[in-house]
């Protein structure tokens, strides 16, 4: 089996750690932090741990993972594609689209594997609701809208929509059938901070003629993590908290009148994501398939997080 570098081992990280772990694949672990290091020393005692990740880059291990915080995405994943190595990179793949242009763009010269930690699309539940949207049993897909909010960790290096939005933007472009983006409007609200927003909304707009409504917020008396979906025949609600797809057999007859024949809920199995999204990259090593959330992917939700953040800097809150 394939063997990876794990590089970062911190609140995210660590889960990587423990996965790539459980499935004998993980040769090494590099963490800056001494304090992080041994904490994971301690719990995998056999695992070989680097203190830098040039450390890690000079091994000869075939794949490097990447769960180090956002600004550092770019400059690792370039390195490690340079020296040759296949890449996992967790979201946002970058902070800017050229510089996810540009990986994509040296992954594809290099013939190596290019991943984005869009952890939602190997979410069970989401490839049901992907592959039920399109049997056509719902009819066309008109509007989308997202909900991730709750009392969160407030971050001073980034607002609340580089940190949340990744996962509902690559899920909005996974059930739409990943569609050409037109056009995108933004309302921020810096509450607790000067100019990094805690509070976000965001109308997107499709050339297909779809919509969707992303809002996030880290400042929220409830935990909700919550997806939407109109549809012309039916109406799907993914409860993330409670990992379940309940579809409503219901609508507007032609006469205007309102039309509801029941609901059910959709037979979504259990499996861990983060564990099917492991296996995934695991694979495509070896096969050298791209990724299904490969660097097209990435660069998709990258544009959409920069044209929001720029559409945010146009109209504010008064």
């Amino acid at each position: 089996m394939s063997q990876v570098i794990v590089v970062g081992a911190g609140n995210w990280g660590k889960n990587l750690v423990s996965n790539f772990h459980a499935l004998g694949a993980l040769a090494a672990v590099a963490e800056a932090s001494p304090v992080l290091r041994q904490a994971t020393a301690v719990t995998y005692p056999n695992v070989k741990l680097y203190s830098s990740f040039e450390e890690a880059l000079s091994s000869s291990a075939q794949a490097i993972v990447i769960a180090t915080p956002a600004p550092t995405h770019y400059r690792f994943a370039r390195a490690a594609l340079e020296a040759g190595k296949d890449v996992f990179v967790e979201k946002p793949m970058t902070l800017k689209v050229a510089e996810a242009r540009d990986l994509t763009s040296l992954a594809e010269q290099k013939g190596q594997i290019l991943m984005v930690g869009h952890l939602l699309l190997y979410q069970p539940a989401i490839a049901w609701m992907r592959d039920y949207l399109a049997s056509g049993e719902a009819g066309e897909v008109w509007h989308i809208a997202t909900r991730r909010a709750k009392l969160g960790k407030v971050r001073a290096e980034e607002n609340v929509w580089w940190s949340f939005a990744p996962h509902d933007v690559s899920v909005v472009l996974e059930l739409l059938g990943r569609p050409q983006l037109k056009g995108v409007k933004a309302l921020a609200h810096p509450m607790l901070q000067t100019d990094i927003a805690d509070d976000v909304n965001v109308l997107l707009e499709f050339t297909s003629g779809q919509t969707a409504h992303i809002h996030s917020s880290w400042y929220w008396p409830l935990n909700e993590r919550s997806t939407t979906i109109l549809c012309e025949k039916k109406m799907l609600v993914y409860n993330e908290v409670s990992q379940t797809v309940t579809v409503y057999n219901k609508g507007i007859k032609a006469d205007l009148s309102n039309r509801d024949e029941g609901s059910f809920v959709a037979p979504v199995t259990s499996d861990e994501p983060l564990k099917l999204e492991c296996q995934h990259f695991l694979s495509c090593i070896d096969s050298r398939e791209p990724a299904h959330s490969d660097g097209s992917n990435g660069i998709a939700v990258v544009e959409i997080l920069e044209k929001a953040q720029k559409a945010m800097k146009e109209v504010a809150y008064v």
